[in-house]
């Protein structure tokens, strides 16, 4: 009988200890802006979570980068694309050490192309009217890093 207890308290300690994003939302049937709404909340959350695991590991550089990526992947579901896993444009532009020109040549692009990115997404996510302006908006600051 002890195996037996043994045995079932290694299979509840192995199984995760939260759902993932994509599954609490499809459990509360949220659809629209209330889905992307929680989607980006939850998103925000597994990355902050996941950034204080990897300090707490002591990691950093790409091996910081992957477990972030890693971690966020499983608390948001498969198949995601969390938002806050892309680099931001100003963040890029600090990395590459941009100034001037560079730099606003840089911005002008990465603004342009985020837009293109969450336009489509939004066109995606069938949102239309207010919902889709509020979407594209949030999506782009994002983004942008603003």
């Amino acid at each position: 009988m002890m195996k037996y207890a043994l045995a079932l308290a290694i299979c509840l300690s192995a199984a995760p200890a939260f759902a993932s994003c994509k599954s609490e939302a499809a459990d509360k049937k949220l659809a629209g802006a209330a889905l992307a709404s929680f989607m980006t909340k939850c998103e925000k959350d597994a990355a902050a979570a996941c950034e204080a695991d990897s300090t707490k590991q002591k990691l950093s550089g790409a091996a910081k980068a992957s477990h972030v990526t890693k971690c966020v992947a499983e608390k948001v579901g498969s198949g995601a694309t969390p938002v806050m896993m892309t680099a931001t444009c100003k963040a890029e532009a600090t990395e590459k050490k941009l100034a001037g020109a560079a730099l606003t040549s840089f911005m002008t692009k990465c603004e342009k192309d985020a837009l293109a990115a969450c336009e489509a997404d939004s066109t995606k996510q069938k949102l239309q009217g207010a919902a889709k302006a509020s979407h594209t908006k949030r999506c782009v600051a994002d983004k942008v890093g603003t």
